[in-house]
């Protein structure tokens, strides 16, 4: 049976450069999940922006519980998946929020002209702040 990661290595492998699966429940119909780009730190929140009018974005309040999950693509294959809450929906702040989601995938010089390019009279998106409440991982190169 494939090991899982320590809290350390889970926060670790949750703060490299994956993109993430958020998956929301949309009533009426099956959960929702979409492939984002996001933030995180060790002991902190996901951060993910979007645009209000994102089918995500609609279903994304305060205290709404959601399921994240990253994985890498290399063998033998990990992930983190992890259940929580969204924290707060609020309005993003280009410099604060957006910029530093996307220089993670693009690098800073290409991310901010990637920004500056796409949203020249600023942004209207929001940045959503989930708080992992419970974790699994599991890692196929180890076994337990």
């Amino acid at each position: 049976m494939p090991a899982p990661l320590s809290r350390a290595e889970r926060e670790e492998f949750l703060a490299g450069l994956h993109v993430g699966v958020l998956t929301i429940d949309e009533p009426g119909r099956g959960p929702l999940s979409v492939p984002v780009w996001y933030l995180y730190e060790p002991g902190g929140e996901i951060v993910v922006v979007t645009r209000p009018e994102a089918r995500k974005a609609r279903l994304l309040r305060d205290g709404v519980r959601v399921a994240f999950c990253v994985q890498s693509e290399e063998m033998p294959p990990k992930y983190v998946t992890i259940q929580g809450r969204v924290h707060s929906a609020t309005p993003a702040d280009v410099a604060r929020d957006v910029k530093p989601v996307v220089r993670k995938y693009l690098g800073a010089e290409v991310g901010d002209a990637y920004v500056d390019n796409t949203r020249p009279n600023g942004t209207n998106e929001i940045v959503v702040r989930i708080r992992p409440e419970r974790w699994y991982s599991r890692d196929f190169g180890r076994t337990a």
